[in-house]
Parts: C-alpha cells; sequence; structure tokens
C-alpha cells in the first residue's frame, strides 16, 4: 500500500485579507471617535499602511483591523506589524502579512514530529512547505493533533490530505 501524506503551509488567503482591510476602512470612517483625525487604513505595495494624527489613534486602527481579520479566520500570527513612527504630524505604522514557512520554522516542526510523534512518520521540507508522509492514516491524524497543540509562532494548516 502506498504512503499517505499531507502538506503543512503557512497561507493566508489574500482576499480574505482584503475584506478584512475594507470592513476596518469603513469601520474607522464612520466612528465617531476618528473623525477629523485622517486616520486611514490602506494597501501600500505588499505591505498595509495605518495613518492617524496620534500614536494611540494608530494602535487602535491596528485593534480594529486584527479583530476584523480575527472574524474572517485569519491568524493573528501571520500579521507583522512594526512600531508606530512619527512622519510630520502623522504617526505611521507599516504590517505585513507573512506567508511561507522559513527554513528554520520548518526544521523546528519537522524536529518536533521526529522526536514527539509517532514512529515510521517521515516529515520532509519541500521550499516553504513541509511534506508528513506515514504508512498509516492514524498516524498522520495524530501528528495533526500533536502540531495543533503546539504552539508555534507562525500560522500552520494542514493541505492535501491523502
Amino acid at each position: 500500500m502506498a504512503d499517505s501524506s499531507f502538506d503543512i503551509v503557512s497561507k493566508v488567503e489574500r482576499q480574505e485579507v482584503d475584506n478584512a482591510l475594507n470592513q476596518a476602512a469603513k469601520e474607522i470612517s464612520q466612528r465617531y471617535d476618528f473623525k477629523g483625525t485622517g486616520a486611514t487604513i490602506e494597501w501600500s505595495g505588499e505591505k498595509i499602511l495605518m495613518q492617524a494624527s496620534g500614536e494611540e489613534r494608530v494602535l487602535a486602527i491596528l485593534d480594529i483591523f486584527q479583530t476584523k481579520l480575527i472574524k474572517r479566520g485569519i491568524s493573528l500570527k501571520s500579521l507583522d506589524s512594526g512600531e508606530p513612527q512619527l512622519s510630520g504630524k502623522e504617526y505611521k505604522l507599516f504590517s505585513t502579512i507573512e506567508e511561507g514557512i522559513s527554513q528554520d520554522n520548518a526544521k523546528k516542526v519537522a524536529k518536533t514530529i521526529r522526536d514527539e510523534g509517532p514512529k515510521g512518520v517521515k516529515a520532509q521540507v519541500q521550499g516553504d512547505e513541509l511534506r508528513v508522509s506515514s504508512k498509516s492514516r492514524d498516524d498522520l491524524q495524530a501528528v495533526q493533533a500533536l502540531l495543533k497543540g503546539k504552539d508555534f509562532e507562525f500560522a500552520i494548516q494542514f493541505v492535501n490530505y491523502r
């Protein structure tokens, strides 16, 4: 019998991020505490730019955006935000959406599977994802349960289960 396998990836649905950003922009434009402050949130290339007249307001925009991401099922581990910076009279905050598993992080996951997972389960790094294979589907499900219980500093999803 052939090996069963699945892939561990770290991907974010771009459309869902876009929807969350649009919802946050709409809420910011309608909220009373943001009236007349020039508060905005928008795409700036591959980054998300948040601007407001005060540092607290920029952090409030970030909080609104994070709330919208959670409601859309996107892990906050995918969002990498910097610190608010003063630019002229406005504060700016840049955030990026992290995708893909780095080599170091893939090695950490593979080591966790080797050390704590069932015997006979193999994990291979393939670019920015990790392929996990075994003869037993039950072992693969045990690996998924193990990894869901771990708290990595990046988001993971399981795809291509076969």
